[in-house]
């Protein structure tokens, strides 16, 4: 009988382009990838239609779903990490000079659950002492969860209008930039803004010197922010119950190339110069799999979920995630 095929969503990276290609495979069965774009789409499919067996997802939307009840788990397997100093831009004129002028101003983010927005709040909450529920957070894009009842200082931003728009004409004081920023375009329900209005030249960044508060942050609290996890369909599990170890083997066995490559320097591209940053703050492996290496950032995201209102309970890292 031939092996099964199991349909993935999964972005290429250096340290998963050999699972892709075939070069490591995964005993047992036969991974069929399709190519979404923008990948943010197959996050809400997942959640929402579980459309592929195996699915490249953003950790706060995963543990809603998981909260909600949607039948997937994830593997301890992330793909991008970032810290979050940066990307947090203010109008010169707001009077915001530090983060607790926050406290009864209007932020722009793309969306309340968009992972990068939650881990920036809960450092804003929890390293910086801002009452998160003194600010009021404007969103113009659908949540993933559609069960998540948003908090009540969250507003939508009105029809017609975008976060661009409201941020040019000096409705909002603070916004994110980046992936979970304002002015990104694309096709609306995919999870972009749409085309508008440039964001003004004169916003700054609220934190000088972001790389180094993210180090000494880092240093006191051992946090490592994940973004994009693996989730698996349970029934996927049930038929399949080798299917996490073997496939988290792959992970490792696909990563070790690239990892040897940043020790030796032949590591090049936007991925190596961030990951060989990242080394300086956090040490040898940039990109940890495990749930040992990774239950600070587990538990902080948890954490910072059940505080921002976006999880009902705190959960531990074991019941998010597969002990491996």
């Amino acid at each position: 009988m031939p092996d099964p095929t199991l349909k993935v969503a999964l972005r290429t990276y250096p340290f998963t382009e050999a699972l892709k290609s075939g070069k490591v495979s995964v005993p047992g069965v036969n991974l069929e990838f399709e190519e979404v774009k923008p990948h943010i789409a197959a996050f809400r499919r997942m959640v929402r239609d579980l459309a592929f067996d195996i699915c490249e997802i953003a950790p706060t939307t995963y543990i809603i779903a998981r909260a909600y009840g949607v039948p997937i788990i994830a593997l301890p397997l992330f793909f991008v990490r970032r810290f979050h100093h940066d990307g947090l831009v203010v109008r010169p004129e707001a009077g915001i000079e530090k983060p607790k002028d926050l406290e009864g101003k209007n932020f722009g983010v793309r969306a309340y659950s968009v992972t990068t927005g939650v881990w920036k709040r809960g450092l804003l909450q929890n390293t910086y002492g801002v009452d998160i529920d003194r600010v009021t957070w404007w969103v113009d894009d659908e949540e993933h969860v559609e069960q998540l009842q948003l908090p009540h200082n969250v507003r939508q931003v009105p029809e017609g209008s975008s976060l661009v728009e409201m941020m040019a004409n000096g409705q909002l004081d603070a916004a994110c930039t980046g992936d979970a920023g304002i002015g990104r375009a694309g096709k609306p329900g995919e999870g972009w803004n749409q085309a508008g209005p440039s964001l003004p030249e004169n916003l700054t960044e609220l934190f000088d010197n972001p790389a180094q508060r993210n180090a000494d942050v880092y240093a006191e609290n051992g946090v490592y922010p994940i973004h994009g996890t693996l989730a698996i369909k349970q029934s996927v599990l049930a038929e399949h119950p080798d299917l996490a170890e073997t496939l988290y083997a792959a992970f490792v066995e696909a990563k070790a190339p690239y990892l040897a490559a940043l020790e030796n320097g032949t590591a090049t591209g936007k991925q190596a110069e961030k990951d060989l940053r990242h080394r300086k703050i956090v040490g040898g492996d940039p990109i940890p799999y495990g749930l040992e290496a990774n239950r600070a950032s587990i538990e902080a995201l948890i954490r910072y979920g059940h505080q921002q209102g976006l999880i009902p309970k705190l959960y531990t890292a074991e019941e998010m995630f597969l002990p491996l």
